[in-house]
């Protein structure tokens, strides 16, 4: 059943390629959905796929690249909405 999880990731998640690594990820696990800075500092995920699939990529959002440091994660489920197309980074 396709779901749809926000996310909200604080930390240092931003200038470090957070977006570029939640981007293949989401690719590879075919969701849909987009990436973007927040002018918090944090980062936001927004993602429609499987539950299952979702979770997988959850797991690597809590592991984020190399120089990411992640402090905290946000998560709220919703239902689908099935209004994205591709997964991409927005600004």
């Amino acid at each position: 059943m396709a779901a749809r999880l926000k996310a909200k990731v604080y930390g240092i998640v931003q200038g470090v390629g957070y977006r570029a690594f939640v981007c293949r990820h989401a690719r590879a696990l075919g969701v849909k959905g987009y990436v973007r800075n927040l002018y918090d500092g944090s980062v936001e995920v927004v993602a429609e796929g499987p539950e299952e699939v979702l979770g997988i990529l959850l797991k690597a959002l809590r592991t984020g690249p190399q120089r990411a440091r992640i402090e905290e994660i946000q998560v709220e489920w919703q239902d689908a909405e099935g209004s994205f197309t591709g997964f991409d980074p927005r600004w």
